[in-house]
């Protein structure tokens, strides 16, 4: 009797538990069930083209079969981990260990229950295998990707940038952004500036699966939407000039190309670079580390944008505006170089100790009389006058340009200065009148950046106009329709007297193209007229740094070129060749260089 009772309660308590279970909650599991049996697929879209100023394609994509597995389907028995990264290895040639080394490299960086890719550009005989035992691998997906192509090759590296997979820490950065588990972000480079643009809107595909994940059915999806194109300013053939000509010189250097009128950029490259579809693949971290190595090069640094350098000679042109407007000096004022000069007791020579003789502005500017600017330094001590006038063209602050990476620079004050050696007066001296003078000629503590030169440059070309460089000229949908399109951007207006441009375009002009200006035997048989000035800077325990700064046409410029060579010695011996093939690329046929005469293409 009492085993009986017992039954029936038994029995009764399991009849309540299937009613709860199929009637009361059924509905619930029966919806949880459905949901067990779809598999949500996040598809990514296609990033918009990279493109010059003609649309001829400078980055593209191609597809690649992309090996992942589902984190979340990897098992937690350590045992069952083992056997599936054997079985994996097994399948693409690799040994356990190295499949876990992935995983857990993944799992470090990326965000949670992001798919774990263990190999790109899979090969066809591995995706059919799998495809055939996909009951064997229900943790393993082999997905359709898309991956950064670069027709060009090597061409504008450090301005095109390149994208790498989202991590936890983007994610963070950008939680108004719809980003996912997997997803693709510019990181750095025009990519990056240009990644909301670029990158598209993800599609999703919902697909019906067994429980081994086998596919049985696509249930509704919806379609990524590509992303826009953006089309640079670059001019390819004045980009590949550049690059080959710093290439050929075989030192670290960069180039800038502008357009003095608008500020678009027409080139820009630091030497070394670097192939950028080495980021389409994993790096190993000796890849990595040759990326950054100084014994290298180091091919990531953007010399262009972010070296911080004194400028030499091709500083003087400023310094000589600050003294017209100051009232130091008037343009037919002469001074006696005797090669050098003493001031404070202490004497400062020319290189070499040359002797220009009696010289004024112009024919200061042609020789590169240092004995006359650091006339001009000195008289400006005690004064922020140099200072203000190099800040007005743009030394010593950030230039804006739509990359990321550039330095600010510095133009040293003598309070900045004297702050400096009281914090650290083993690496710095206190402020004197030598300061002054050695930034009249552009060294000294003076930092800048072959961009922000070209700035000052294409500033003093197009007569006081201080324009924001940039390198987007519009954007595109996928049928090549414009979107959106960049303005010019002033940065400021500097109150420039034209009679004191004029006698200074004038040196520069002797400068580059009469008999005795520095440049002369580079540019002396250009067709086109050119105003150009050398620069030669010195850098402590190194050979000098070369540079060269023209403007062309003369006197009416459309570009500027800044080119410097680290190491690279006198300007003239390997910057302003640099710049030559430039112009030469820029002006095209008629304007390659001929023997004798300067005649003139305007």
């Amino acid at each position: 009797m009492v085993i009986g009772s017992i039954g029936l309660i038994m029995l009764g308590v399991l009849f309540f538990r299937l009613w709860s279970l199929q009637i009361v909650t059924g509905d619930k599991y029966l919806a949880e069930a459905n949901q067990n049996r779809t598999r949500e697929v996040r598809v990514p879209a296609p990033r918009g083209r990279i493109l010059d100023r003609d649309g001829d394609v400078l980055v593209d994509n191609r597809t690649s079969m992309a090996l992942q597995l589902d984190p979340i389907e990897i098992p937690s028995s350590v045992a069952e981990r083992r056997a599936l990264y054997a079985r994996i290895g097994k399948v693409l040639g690799h040994s356990a260990d190295w499949v876990r080394k992935k995983v857990y490299e993944t799992k470090k960086n990326d965000p949670p229950g992001s798919p774990i890719t263990l190999d790109q550009d899979v090969d066809d005989d591995i995706v059919y295998y799998l495809q055939e035992h996909q009951a064997e691998f229900p943790e393993v997906q082999v997905n359709r990707i898309f991956v950064r192509k670069y027709p060009q090759g090597l061409l504008a590296a450090h301005i095109l940038g390149s994208v790498g997979e989202v991590t936890a820490e983007d994610l963070e950065k950008n939680p108004d952004k719809d980003l996912g588990a997997g997803d693709t972000l510019g990181k750095t480079g025009v990519e990056q500036t240009y990644d909301d643009v670029l990158r598209g809107k993800p599609g999703d595909t919902r697909l019906q699966v067994d429980s081994t994940g086998k596919v049985l059915s696509q249930l509704p999806s919806t379609l990524p939407e590509p992303g826009q194109s953006v089309r640079l300013s670059i001019d390819e053939k004045v980009q590949e000039a550049g690059e080959s000509s710093l290439q050929s010189v075989g030192l670290p250097g960069a180039f800038v190309a502008l357009d003095v009128n608008n500020g678009q950029v027409l080139g820009l490259a630091s030497n070394p670079t670097f192939d950028p579809d080495i980021f389409t693949h994993p790096l190993t971290q000796k890849q990595v580390d040759a990326l950054y190595d100084e014994n290298n090069g180091a091919p990531l640094f953007d010399r262009a944008i972010g070296g911080q350098y004194a400028v030499g000679s091709t500083f003087k042109p400023f310094t000589a505006l600050a003294a017209l407007d100051g009232g130091y000096i008037t343009p037919d004022e002469v001074v006696n170089d005797t090669g050098t000069i003493t001031i404070a007791d202490q004497e400062f020579d020319n290189a070499g100790k040359e002797a220009h003789g009696p010289v004024d502005l112009r024919r200061a500017l042609e020789v590169s009389s240092d004995v006359y600017f650091y006339k001009l330094g000195a008289e400006m001590n005690g004064s922020r006058q140099l200072q203000d006038w190099a800040g007005d063209f743009g030394f010593g602050k950030a230039t804006g340009i739509d990359i990321p990476g550039e330095s600010e620079g510095l133009v040293p004050t003598p309070k900045w200065l004297n702050e400096a050696h009281k914090e650290q007066p083993e690496y710095y001296d206190p402020w004197v009148i030598g300061q002054n003078i050695q930034l009249a000629i552009g060294q000294g503590y003076l930092q800048a950046s072959p961009l922000q030169l070209a700035v000052a440059y294409a500033a003093l070309g197009n007569g006081g106009t201080v324009l924001k460089p940039q390198l987007m000229l519009q954007t595109e949908d996928a049928a090549g329709r414009v979107k959106s399109e960049a303005e010019p951007q002033v940065a400021g207006q500097i109150p420039i007297d034209p009679s004191a441009r004029q006698v200074i375009m004038e040196g520069l002009h002797d400068a580059a193209q009469a008999p005795e200006g520095t440049s002369y035997k580079v540019f002396g048989g250009f067709p086109v007229k050119v105003a150009g000035k050398t620069g030669t800077a010195e850098r402590a325990n190194e050979t000098d740094q070369a540079w060269y700064a023209v403007l062309a046409p003369y006197p009416n410029p459309k570009i500027a070129v800044v080119a410097t060579v680290e190491e690279g010695g006198f300007g003239a011996d390997t910057a302003a060749p640099v710049a030559l093939q430039v112009l030469q690329a820029y002006f095209g046929k008629e304007a390659h260089a001929v023997s004798g005469g300067t005649g003139s293409v305007e």
